[in-house]
């Protein structure tokens, strides 16, 4: 990259094209900062075995086939959530994940160092049993495979599998309820202990869910459109 079009870049200029790009991932060497509540867990989702990803590093859709944790990125606006863009500073620079400590924006060796290390998953970071055993439990009943699936089968089988489509959703949705009330959970963790909900990814099959006014969920096909 070069720098006022005379030389290439060799140091970091704070223009904030890499924060504003995308979020990191955890590497294993970031779970203390996890712990510690250097990055709070609201701050995190999960990326569940068997969902559509973008591989940033590969530039293509793949299905992955671990899980990981990633930093959310900003609902309104680009990048990552801890990104300052009005100081042009990250918030918690002195606690920031491995990914962003490796990358330089004119050499990328040893960002493709550390991406290569060992992922951060949940069970490096939970200990709660009961947690744990919720985590199970929503694997099993709502892993991407089954929902896969049960979205191939909507042309063979029609409102038979759309009906158990909606009985994973619903079962998605109770479990984030419950952890909430009855846990004491904030509700802004339970996507980093359940991964997105799947009224959100479901979209990545070619479905989306619309929630009707009696909080019930309706299944429609997702047009070419997106919609």
């Amino acid at each position: 990259m070069m720098e006022n079009g005379e030389k290439p870049r060799d140091h970091c200029i704070r223009c904030g094209e890499c924060c504003l790009g995308s979020s990191p991932t955890l590497q294993m060497e970031d779970v203390p900062l996890v712990r510690d509540g250097f990055i709070e867990k609201g701050g995190l989702y999960s990326i569940r075995i068997g969902e559509p990803v973008r591989d940033n590093i590969e530039n293509k859709l793949i299905i992955t086939d671990r899980e990981f944790i990633k930093v959310r990125e900003k609902k309104e606006g680009n990048g990552c959530i801890y990104y300052d863009e009005e100081a042009k500073a990250c918030r918690i620079y002195d606690h920031r994940p491995a990914q962003c400590v490796a990358l330089a924006c004119w050499d990328s060796s040893e960002f493709i160092r550390v991406y290569k290390r060992p992922k951060a998953d949940r069970k490096a970071i939970i200990y709660d049993r009961v947690l744990m055993a919720l985590m199970d439990e929503h694997g099993r009943k709502c892993s991407y495979s089954k929902l896969d699936g049960l979205a191939r089968m909507i042309e063979k089988e029609g409102e038979k599998a759309v009906e158990r489509i909606l009985e994973l959703l619903r079962f998605d949705h109770h479990i984030r309820t419950f952890t909430t009330k009855k846990l004491g959970i904030d509700s802004g963790e339970t996507d980093f202990y359940f991964g997105r909900p799947v009224t959100q990814t479901i979209t990545m099959f070619g479905l989306q869910v619309v929630r009707e006014p009696d909080g019930s969920f309706f299944l429609t096909i997702l047009d070419g459109n997106g919609t």
